[in-house]
Formats: C-alpha cells, sequence, structure tokens
C-alpha cells in the first residue's frame, strides 16, 4: 500500500502542477476576449481565429483542470447530505461512486475522444469559420484532460482505500469549513446586527 501511496502522491502532484498552470489561462482568456470584443466594437476588426482562440482557451481551462478540481474536492458534491455523513461512510460513498461511475465515464470519454482527435489530426479539420484554426489541438484536450481526471479518481481511490483501512488521515479533512466573510463575527451576526 505504501508504494500506491507514493504513486497517488505524484498523481496529485502532477494534477497540482497542471492545475496551477493552466489557471492562467483564464486571465489569457479574459484579455484575449475584452480585446477582441473591443477590436470588433470600437474598430469594426474581428478575427475568427481570435474567436476560435477563445474557445480553445475555456475548453482547455475547462478539460485539463477537471483533476485539478477533483484533487481539491472543489467539484459539485451534495454537501447537506455528506455533511452530515462520518468521514469513513463519505470514504465509502466515494469509493463506490469512483468505481461505478467515475472510472467507466473516463474510459468511455476517453476511449470515443481519441478517435475523435486523431481523425482530425490526420485530416487537418479546420474551423468551420473562414480564418478559423486547426481543431485536432482543442480535440485533443479532451482525451488529455478525462486522463487527468481518470488519474486522479485512481489516486483518490487509493487515499480513501488507505483510509479506511487507517494507513492514512481523512483525505477530506483538508477541505475547510467556509470562514464567515471578514465583516461578521463567528456567531454570524453581521456587525450591524451585532453594534
Amino acid at each position: 500500500m505504501n508504494l500506491l501511496l507514493k504513486i497517488s502522491g505524484l498523481v496529485d502532484a502532477l494534477n497540482e502542477r497542471v492545475g496551477r498552470s493552466i489557471m492562467w489561462l483564464v486571465l489569457v482568456a479574459v484579455f484575449l476576449s475584452a480585446g477582441n470584443a473591443i477590436a470588433r466594437k470600437a474598430f469594426r476588426v474581428g478575427s475568427n481565429a481570435l474567436i476560435d482562440m477563445q474557445w480553445y482557451l475555456f475548453s482547455a481551462v475547462f478539460l485539463l483542470c477537471a483533476g485539478y478540481v477533483f484533487l481539491k474536492n472543489v467539484h459539485v458534491r451534495i454537501d447537506f447530505v455528506s455533511g452530515r455523513l462520518t468521514p469513513k461512510v463519505r470514504s465509502l460513498i466515494d469509493i463506490i461512486g469512483i468505481v461505478v461511475f467515475l472510472l467507466p465515464f473516463c474510459w468511455i470519454v476517453i476511449r470515443m475522444s481519441w478517435p475523435l482527435f486523431f481523425n482530425a489530426w490526420k485530416s487537418g479539420e479546420m474551423s468551420q469559420n473562414a480564418g478559423g484554426l486547426i481543431r485536432w489541438p482543442v480535440y485533443l484536450l479532451m482525451p488529455t484532460g478525462i486522463a487527468f481526471l481518470f488519474l486522479q479518481s485512481i489516486s483518490e481511490l487509493i487515499k480513501r482505500i488507505a483510509f479506511l483501512r487507517g494507513l492514512i488521515p481523512d483525505p477530506l479533512a483538508h477541505v475547510q469549513e467556509e470562514k464567515p466573510p471578514s465583516g461578521e463575527k463567528e456567531s454570524g451576526k453581521s456587525a450591524l446586527e451585532a453594534g
């Protein structure tokens, strides 16, 4: 199990690095979108390549950060239910969800998206818009991003099993409870209500 935990740590480090790097693409996408909008409205100059690039950047952020989101446990979860469960029950539910739903989903998406990428790359598929970009880079994001999620799923599975066996502390314990905004007291009353 120690070897599996080391592999899990390597996968976590990979997704941490990928996620933190890809986050910067959000800033690039904002500037690109704003610049493109200003150029179109103020100067009546547009570029289909820039519009395609905005789509590519959004796709990269959404797909390549999937593993990072799972690592940080900030994906959609039914907190009002899971918050009432013990850590061991939550881990058991996570194990079932990963094995029954997430791993098969990742495998299917990777298997179905790889031929899409390969055919676009082989044929040199281009955007339907005049002056648009080639399509294969964005198609490559699908199997790559889901592969990161697949690896992180295995890492989380290893950590949940190790937790249930008592080998490591709760892997979800690092998720902090929401703190009140700086203008509010711990009791939940705002500064106006307290005064």
